[in-house]
């Protein structure tokens, strides 16, 4: 399963999802879904932003895990 890793590089930076949140350009209830991992889609123009926002590459925010059976 393919996880996003929002939350995780915004500790490794220092930031809050608060400060994420007034970067972006998103309703209250998409932004926190999205940096939750609980959407099952994400927008290449969210990811675009994200991207640019964190100073990351784009694979930064994705990690592959083992789905529990």
């Amino acid at each position: 399963m393919v996880k996003l890793r929002i939350l995780e590089i915004l500790e490794e930076q220092g930031h809050t999802k608060y400060w994420l949140f007034k970067q972006m350009d998103l309703s209250y209830q998409n932004f926190n879904r999205m940096v939750s991992d609980e959407t099952k889609s994400i927008r290449f123009e969210n990811l675009d932003a994200l991207c640019r926002i964190l100073e990351c590459p784009v694979g930064d925010l994705f990690k592959r895990t083992e789905e529990p059976k």
